[in-house]
């Protein structure tokens, strides 16, 4: 590649632009997740000027669009004179044609992050510092330095009940917020920490099936294996748009997408990814993540599912309580009606864990299969009855009867295909092509099984990027099992992940703890 390179076309600049402060744009093709980088020469004629260095926030703009970016200076000979180089993230968010002219600048002063240093230094904020905070972030000014010190300074029980409200606030002000028409709109959501509880894909055509709308916006994973939009992904389209979204709640009176697309409570995407890489998942920000979430998509009722176990999200009952009192008040504050299930969190539901793994579970409960996961169905029969009930399509204690005829009777496999077919046809499962049996070192009886090492294994073989990579479970805790059976099945698209996996689990104490049965 030239030292010289760059594209050789665009718009020249109009009478009246100075060309000290303008690049030509070149897609640079280095993927930075998505945060918005540009590259620049350290001898560029705008850096010099500027004064420009690593990882100052720099605005581009190119005809009427505009972003903000952190700067990386390049020394090496790859990129061009007079050339801005552009990440895919960068470049996705201005949308230049190749070789355009882009002005670049210093990007405006972010007040706001005077809140974000007096969250630093143990300070409480008010609604006003959370909508200046929120806004910033939404409107993409800052980098991923200043959200992970946001993200950082709000962990733990650093957000008391107040902020917790005006930060759940802000984030539904900055973004879009859906209204049906209808004074009934329910939801449900599970705080997370249990692999293979994937009973959205299940409660949801259950009560659409009953007449409920249900139009379901979810997220893809932060620090788990799969998220519901990961797996829902693998069997249609979940990347809609409002119109789509739209069309299918229309259609079915439901719907399974990703909340990304559709830009309801647009900062907590922002916040996820850098959530994701920090393993930071608080409190307060859970609530505030989950219920910005269905107020935006026009929910009027939901229900939390609250999976108690040492090695599930929520460790104990006291903590299951504290976190739903808080869930349950935040909702009461912005208009939400909440409702609570604390359930098992001791162990994985389902067999799958990742992507392709737990849709391979949801189609057999759906199509009645003799082999189905039973812990999956009936974890999601409790809770489709529980919404039944709360959203006033049976009466109260009729929920789980009405849930397990429609089931059943196949009512909820035929409004699930017909969800597929609206958001865009249902897909066949991948399978992976490289696999390792994991086997029981001793006879006994499976005693604890940890969930977390079991979900970092799963994504170590590569899940949820890779959609059929992850971990086939094959007991359950309980059951009596053999020296050299089979314990759970690591899945990997490529062979370098299931080495990593493998040696991954050969390094930790043994995730099925088994003792002699009596």
């Amino acid at each position: 590649m030239s030292a010289d390179i760059g594209p050789d076309k665009g718009t020249e600049p109009t009478h009246g632009d100075s060309a000290d402060d303008m690049l030509r744009a070149w897609r640079a093709g280095i993927d930075t997740y998505q945060e918005p980088v540009v590259y620049m020469r350290r001898d560029c004629a705008v850096c010099r000027s500027e004064g420009f260095t690593t990882q100052a926030r720099i605005r581009l703009t190119a005809g009427s669009g505009s972003i903000v970016a952190t700067l990386c200076v390049v020394d090496g000979p790859w990129l061009g004179h007079g050339v801005a180089g552009l990440s895919e993230a960068a470049w996705r968010a201005l949308h230049p044609q190749p070789g355009q002219w882009i002005t670049v600048s210093h990007a405006p002063v972010l007040d706001s992050l005077s809140h974000v240093r007096s969250k630093v230094y143990g300070h409480r904020l008010d609604a006003g510092a959370f909508r200046a905070v929120i806004g910033d972030i939404a409107a993409g000014r800052y980098s991923d330095l200043h959200l992970a010190t946001f993200i950082t300074a709000c962990a733990g029980d650093h957000l008391d009940l107040d902020e917790t409200v005006s930060l759940t606030q802000a984030m539904i002000d900055v973004g879009e917020r859906l209204d049906w028409g209808r004074d009934m709109v329910v939801d449900k959501h599970c705080v997370g920490g249990l692999p293979g509880n994937r009973t959205t894909l299940l409660v949801v055509p259950i009560v659409a099936a009953c007449g409920l709308t249900m139009p379901k916006t979810s997220s893809r994973a932060i620090t788990s294996p799969a998220g519901t939009a990961d797996t829902m992904e693998v069997l249609a389209p979940v990347d809609l748009d409002i119109g789509a979204m739209r069309r299918t709640v229309e259609r079915t009176g439901a719907c399974i997408v990703w909340g990304g697309s559709v830009r309801l409570s647009p900062a907590d995407d922002v916040l996820i990814r850098v959530e994701r890489p920090l393993d930071l998942d608080s409190e307060g920000q859970l609530v505030a993540s989950v219920l910005s979430k269905k107020a935006a998509a026009g929910s009027t009722h939901v229900l939390i599912d609250l999976p108690v176990g040492p090695t599930a999200k929520v460790r104990s009952r006291e903590a299951a309580q504290a976190l739903g009192r808080r869930l349950v008040e935040v909702g009461r504050s912005i208009g939400l009606q909440v409702a609570l299930r604390v359930t098992d969190g001791l162990q994985p539901v389902g067999r799958g864990i990742g992507p392709a793994l737990e849709a391979r579970d949801v189609l057999a409960v759906l199509r009645r299969q003799a082999d189905a996961p039973d812990d999956l169905r009936q974890r999601a029969l409790r809770l489709a009855g529980d919404i039944l009930e709360l959203g006033g399509a049976a009466p109260p204690g009729a929920g789980l009867r009405l849930a397990t005829e429609v089931l059943a009777d196949g009512r909820a496999w035929a409004k699930f295909a017909a969800i597929c077919e609206a958001q865009g046809g249902l897909r066949e499962v991948p399978v992976a092509s490289h696999r390792h049996v994991v086997e029981a070192p001793s006879a006994g009886r499976v005693t604890s099984i940890d969930n977390r090492v079991l979900s970092r294994a799963a994504k170590l073989a590569g899940a949820p990027r890779a959609p059929a990579a992850g971990v086939d479970v094959h007991v359950r805790l309980g059951d009596i099992v053999r020296a050299g059976q089979p314990l759970f099945t690591l899945h990997a698209q490529a062979p370098g992940e299931l080495a990593y996996a493998q040696q991954y689990v050969n390094a930790r104490p043994p995730i099925f703890q088994i003792s002699e049965a009596s």
